[in-house]
């Protein structure tokens, strides 16, 4: 079985090395593939210095696009399964068997790492947790399951939803809104708990401001969505683990 490990990275030189190093220790059998968003930084340099496979996007185009960007790699060459990491030392590396596990066992087709279904020592800022509450809660309702940290970006994924995001990966802040596209097109997305850090150095992006922005927008794009044709045919062939 092959396994992907999907880093998007955008200015994270300070912090690209550490989460290389620390996902080799604890999860040897992936193949680490650091996706450069346009970083006018050493991001590529630093990933290339450690011997992983880098594709730099042109410019900054966001995290919709590096993200399908690994997704197009992993569907390229016959990866089995992907798992999706922050390049900012956000997500534990030890915690990748806990969310893959349930996909290689056939449970599930995509799962979500959640901050919010076990204790964290991870505080979410109170606009941003806000925002998140409000975005689940939505996207709860469409799907009629609980969603419990929809904005997420700590995921693994099977073959499957590997060639379906390859084609049809949403743009901009695409977390949640991929949560509703999977789900109406016939994959099973599931959560588990996992502990988070804060992000190791330099500053997130989601300013309070952007965080009314973010949460407005993924919103409208949401619903958008619930009228958009997209469909997949599924054939007895493409169960899990054929």
């Amino acid at each position: 079985m092959k396994y992907l490990i999907i880093i998007p990275a955008f200015n994270e030189e300070k912090n690209i090395a550490a989460v290389i190093k620390s996902i080799r220790q604890v999860f040897p059998d992936g193949h680490v593939l650091v996706v450069n968003d346009g970083s006018w930084d050493r991001t590529a340099d630093v990933a290339e210095s450690l011997g992983c496979e880098v594709i730099s996007l042109p410019f900054n185009m966001g995290i919709g696009a590096a993200v399908q960007t690994g997704f197009l790699y992993a569907k390229k060459y016959g990866y089995n399964y992907a798992v999706q990491v922050d390049a900012d030392g956000q997500h534990l590396p030890e915690e990748i068997g806990k969310i893959i596990q349930p996909v290689l066992n056939g449970e599930y087709d995509v799962i979500i790492g959640s901050r919010y279904i076990e204790e964290n020592k991870y505080k979410t800022p109170l606009l941003r947790r806000l925002g998140m509450v409000i975005l689940s809660g939505i996207n709860s309702l469409i799907l009629n399951k609980k969603i419990t940290d929809t904005t997420s970006g700590f995921r693994a994924y099977n073959r499957r939803a590997i060639e379906f995001l390859a084609d049809n990966y949403p743009d901009d802040y695409p977390e949640p809104e991929a949560v509703v596209l999977l789900a109406r097109n016939g994959f099973r997305v599931g959560e588990v708990g996992v502990k988070m850090n804060a992000r190791m150095e330099g500053r997130s992006s989601i300013t309070p401001f952007r965080s009314i922005y973010y949460m407005v927008k993924v919103t409208l794009a949401i619903f958008i969505d619930l009228f958009k044709d997209r469909h997949v045919t599924y054939t007895p062939e493409d169960k899990i683990g054929s």
